[in-house]
């Protein structure tokens, strides 16, 4: 079967992208406004995207109401600084409720039951609940069609929950690190089932291949 994406409305493409390119990571991202103070939202068009220096990079679609900037947009936009979170099981359900459009005068933080500490080295302040946080300023925001803007940021400070992280080798535990992925639509994943593949050589492959 081959589709022309392009020929689509774009809520059939989002369908398309969203159902195929799973499990993603999501990003609890907060943000300060100078009128409203903290924001919390999530998003799954979300990735690293690079080392030295270590970048991340967000998808931030419209309000689909009215096409309107989201407030993690606007918050980016005008002071270019954020906090990235990863979510885990625990974490899951107080992140669905700040998927909630409430208005930018409520915090999602507080409605959550979420508690917020001051960063390190950036404006907006981190949630103390997530596993993972990066504290993130903008590199730059484009915006790549009328209704989705591509936030890039270098992450300046990295939190990481006590216990999760081997001083040694520098990976997470995969045994007690329990991230949620999002699939599609109303689905999401746990993250629990892993397995190991090691690259061969190609000397190693070529032996093998030819037995």
């Amino acid at each position: 079967m081959e589709i022309d994406i392009n020929a689509l409305p774009p809520a059939e493409q989002y369908k398309l992208l969203s159902s195929t390119v799973v499990p993603r990571p999501i990003a609890l991202v907060t943000t300060i406004s100078d009128k409203y103070g903290d924001n919390a939202a999530p998003y799954s068009f979300f990735n690293c995207m690079g080392e030295d220096p270590p970048v991340m990079v967000l998808g931030l679609e419209t309000k689909r109401h009215n096409q309107a900037l989201k407030d993690t947009t606007v918050n980016i936009r005008d002071n270019g600084q954020f906090v990235i979170h990863l979510v885990d099981e625990p974490m899951a359900e107080a992140m669905n409720i700040c998927a909630i459009d409430f208005p930018s005068n409520i915090s999602e933080v507080e409605q959550a039951g979420l508690t917020l500490t001051p960063s390190r080295l950036v404006r907006p302040r981190r949630i103390v609940e997530a596993p993972i946080a990066f504290e993130c300023e903008k590199i730059a925001l484009i915006q790549i069609g009328p209704t989705r803007n591509i936030a890039i940021g270098k992450v300046v400070r990295m939190h990481v929950r006590d216990g999760l992280l081997d001083p040694v080798t520098n990976y997470i535990n995969p045994d007690l690190y329990r991230p949620v992925g999002r699939m599609f639509g109303k689905l999401y994943t746990r993250t629990r089932d892993h397995f190991e593949m090691v690259v061969p050589s190609f000397e190693d492959w070529e032996r093998n291949h030819m037995k």
